[in-house]
Order: C-alpha cells, then sequence, then structure tokens
C-alpha cells in the first residue's frame, strides 16, 4: 500500500522558512518522480514542483521559483521542499503527490504576522 506521509508544516512571519518532508513507502521510491502540490483557502490545486525519480530534473511554478527548492533522498525514501522568503500568498495545505493518484494527508503552512 503506497503511503505518504508530510511533516514539517507550522506558521511562520513573512519572509520565514520551513522544510516540508514527505516520507514515502509502499512502492520502490527511487523509481518514480515525485511532485510537491499546495492548496490555498478557497482556490483549487496548484502544483508547486516536480524531481525526477533520479533528481537530475527538477521543475518548479513560476510563483515560487528561486524561493523553494525541492530534493529528494532515495536512500531514505523522502522528498523535501525547502521554502524561504515566505509571503502570505503561500498559505496553504501543501501535499506530497505521487501519479497517478496518489496523496499524502497534507500539512498546513501558515504565513502571517
Amino acid at each position: 500500500e503506497v503511503q505518504l506521509v508530510e511533516s514539517g508544516g507550522g506558521l511562520v512571519q513573512p519572509g520565514g522558512s520551513l522544510r516540508l518532508s514527505c516520507a514515502a513507502s509502499g512502492f520502490i521510491f527511487r523509481a518514480y518522480a515525485m511532485s510537491w502540490v499546495r492548496q490555498a483557502p478557497g482556490k483549487g490545486l496548484e502544483w508547486v514542483s516536480g524531481i525526477s525519480s533520479g533528481g537530475g530534473s527538477i521543475s518548479y511554478a513560476d510563483s515560487v521559483k528561486g524561493r523553494f527548492t525541492i530534493s529528494r533522498d532515495n536512500a531514505k525514501n523522502t522528498v523535501y521542499l525547502q521554502m524561504i522568503s515566505l509571503q502570505p500568498e503561500d498559505t496553504a495545505v501543501y501535499y506530497c503527490h505521487l501519479r497517478p493518484n496518489y496523496w499524502g494527508q497534507g500539512t498546513q503552512v501558515s504565513v502571517s504576522s
């Protein structure tokens, strides 16, 4: 059974930083690309970033480019999202996503003064 467990969310002030983690199990993690997707209050899902199975190909949404960094540790079956210079518009539930349709429970990120 595929399981994705996010952690690392919280409340931070504008300009702050957080590092999200997604621990994966139930599949051969090193063989699959992974993504982070977020959902802001009252809005739809927004793709944030993706990383290839080996980590050599990475992409970001324009809204987070230069501020967020995705990475993975295939030995630990974990994908990360380092977020800096957080802004109120980054407030959302952040989900780890494995295609075609596997999701974690999400972790709340709130940016507010």
